[in-house]
């Protein structure tokens, strides 16, 4: 004798209706919400984060502007300037803290390169995106690269040496207008 066992059916005893957002009046549009990254540091350790966050935000349709300032500007720098700077001064700070994406140092274990060169193997290894890519798809989603004037004028910095895509130079007054008007603010 073979048993079959019937399938037990729960009927719920009240039933949900699904909870609907009510339209948007017609003409009345919804903020997008906004970050705003402020990023001091050029050393590979803190751009990683920035570049991830920069560009989830994008990905996610969270509108990001990103301030970048001090040692924050040198990362982006393009690649075929070297030194950049006026006077010997600021040439001799590009000599000690070379330019460009591709150059940044970790903050620790930097090892004469070799804890940012066993970071990329890991990255590579793991699938994770470089700093170039991050930036790359940062940019394409939109997010905005505002450098900082002051910073362009201390370390010689021109208009020219930095990567496409950079937004007008602002200054200090700007950034904290950004930040107050965003919906969160985070400084790297």
């Amino acid at each position: 004798m073979t048993l079959v066992a019937e399938p037990l059916i729960f009927e719920p005893e009240h039933r949900m209706t699904p909870v609907t957002a009510p339209e948007p009046e017609l003409g009345s549009q919804t903020k997008t919400k906004e970050l705003v990254i402020v990023n001091w540091s050029g050393e590979f350790d803190r751009i990683l984060p920035m570049l991830i966050l920069s560009s989830s935000a994008g990905a996610s349709g969270v509108g990001c502007k990103v301030f970048v300032t001090f040692w924050g500007l040198l990362p982006f720098v393009r690649d075929g300037v070297r030194i950049t700077g006026e006077n010997w001064m600021q040439k001799m700070l590009a000599v000690m803290q070379r330019p460009g994406i591709d150059h940044v140092k970790l903050s620790k274990m930097n090892f004469l390169g070799m804890g940012p060169w066993m970071i990329r193997s890991l990255m590579k290894k793991y699938h994770v995106a470089s700093p170039r890519e991050l930036l790359e798809a940062a940019q394409a989603m939109g997010v905005e690269f505002v450098p900082c004037q002051m910073t362009m004028d201390l370390l010689g910095i021109r208009r020219e040496d930095l990567i496409e895509g950079m937004g007008e130079p602002a200054g200090a007054a700007t950034a904290i207008e950004m930040m107050t008007g965003a919906d969160a603010s985070l400084f790297i």
